[in-house]
């Protein structure tokens, strides 16, 4: 089967593929992990899903394979060759004394380099064989795109967790600017294509740059929600923050004047978060409100008192919720700069 399509279509499948992939192997560790982590002692199948949700987690390349694959139509025999060289070229899996060992999640943005390439391959190879699809296929997907992306991962690995010990660096030394800008980047990326989620686990952020990347998030969930609240029904509107900002991505691209506000109110809302010291890890990282993950994280990284629980209560919901409103206020009401109608979701 011949398939054509632009270079934008294609990056645009990859990118939405390893996105859904990201949220479907990461979020059930995110959400439970921690709290399993604090019942084990008195909950004896708490380990069992720690061990059910980490595993999860170290699928994320074969994962993120197969929904890329949804997003290019590929059949059972492309996909399946496909998220096995998604496995080898993310570095997940390592070797030791003949036994293969699962760890982490694997460097994501090799992991959809090693995607790009296998689709490629599969898409060009398509049915050229003929019976013997099934047999030459997947061993040259696995062999070459496999191999190209396991010959990569030293190189792109090593520029990946460089880009982060600079972020963590510099938001050492510059927090307010650096959190300002932190959340504004992370409350683009979330309505963007790109999987935030993805990001920040590539380049390993963590500490106040998760922290505050998060807030940044949360600030531009409960603006669009806000919003589009009169034309959106309650389900819809709740869905920005409890869900993701991310089913707001199209009427972002569609009406890119809505970026300004969402930059605002997020960049006020990381620099809270660098005052405040307010934290994260690289798994917490670009969640947002989404699951409780980006709060629970940031309050765990903190004493526990009533005083901390009082200041993630108010950056996480009470300030993003006041600027929301504040914000409609100025940009649809008086300005007009905006309609409610820019927010509308028909699902």
């Amino acid at each position: 089967m011949e398939i054509k399509m632009t270079g934008r279509q294609y990056t645009m499948n990859i990118l939405n593929g390893i996105s859904l992939g990201v949220v479907v192997a990461l979020l059930p560790s995110a959400l439970v992990g921690q709290l399993m982590q604090a019942m084990q002692e008195n909950f004896a199948v708490a380990a069992q899903i720690i061990m059910m949700t980490n595993f999860a987690m170290s699928l994320l390349p074969a994962i993120a394979a197969f929904c890329v694959g949804m997003q290019f139509k590929l059949n059972p025999i492309q996909s399946s060759a496909v998220a096995i060289a998604a496995m080898i070229g993310s570095g997940v899996m390592t070797s030791k004394n003949g036994q293969f060992i699962l760890q982490g999640t694997g460097d994501i943005i090799n992991t959809g380099i090693t995607i790009a390439l296998a689709v490629g391959l599969a898409l060009v190879l398509g049915n050229k064989f003929k019976n013997y699809t099934i047999l030459l296929l997947p061993l040259l997907v696995i062999v070459f795109a496999g191999g190209a992306g396991l010959l990569m991962l030293p190189s792109v690995r090593l520029i990946a967790t460089s880009i982060g010990a600079m972020i963590t660096h510099v938001t050492s030394l510059q927090p307010l600017l650096m959190g300002t800008l932190m959340g504004i980047s992370f409350a683009v990326l979330i309505v963007s294509p790109i999987s935030s989620v993805g990001i920040a686990t590539a380049i390993g952020l963590a500490g106040i740059s998760s922290g505050t990347a998060n807030l940044g998030i949360t600030a531009g969930s409960f603006m669009l929600a806000v919003y589009g609240s009169s034309v959106n029904n309650f389900g819809t509107t709740v869905a920005h923050f409890i869900g993701s900002p991310k089913i707001q991505m199209g009427n972002m691209l569609r009406k890119p004047r809505l970026f300004f506000p969402l930059a605002i109110n997020a960049g006020m809302m990381g620099l809270l978060g660098a005052l405040f010291e307010i934290k994260g890890t690289p798994m917490s990282a670009g969640f947002g409100f989404s699951g409780l993950i980006g709060p629970l994280t940031a309050y765990r990284q903190m004493p526990a008192t009533l005083l901390n629980l009082t200041v993630i209560c108010l950056l996480f919901v009470v300030l993003p919720v006041i600027l929301a409103y504040v914000s409609r206020y100025l940009f649809v009401d008086r300005l007009k700069w905006i309609k409610p109608q820019d927010l509308l979701l028909e699902i």
